[in-house]
This record gives structure tokens, sequence and C-alpha cells, in this order.
């Protein structure tokens, strides 16, 4: 019994350190993941600000009604 009971024991640390490790490998990919959200945000503004419309070239833009 005592040497199941150190079996069941040392199976739970092994599983406790893998869960620990794969916790830190979803924390590693949720910062990455916000970064590359927040460069895309960047981009995604820049972009708009060289090329306001998908849709017309720059030059093809009609006026704001205020013109």
């Amino acid at each position: 019994m005592e040497q199941r009971l150190t079996d069941i024991e040392t199976h739970f640390m092994h599983l406790d350190r893998s869960v620990q490790e794969l916790n830190d490998v979803v924390y590693r990919q949720q910062q990455t993941i916000d970064r590359l959200e927040k460069e895309l945000r960047e981009m995604r503004e820049q972009f708009l600000v060289v090329a306001p419309s998908l849709v017309r070239a720059p030059e093809d833009e009609e006026p704001p009604p205020h013109y």
C-alpha cells in the first residue's frame, strides 16, 4: 500500500509539472497574440492614413460635403 501511494504521489508530481509547463506555454502564446494584435491595429491605422479608402484611390475620392 505504501508503494502504491508513493507511485501515485510521483505520478501527481509529474502531472503537476506538466500542467505548469503547459500553462507557461499558453501564457507566452497569449503575450505573443496580444503583441501581434496591437501591431495589427497600429498597421491598420497607418494604412488608413496613407489610403483612407479601400475602394477608391485618394485622387478619386470625392471631397467631403463641407467643401
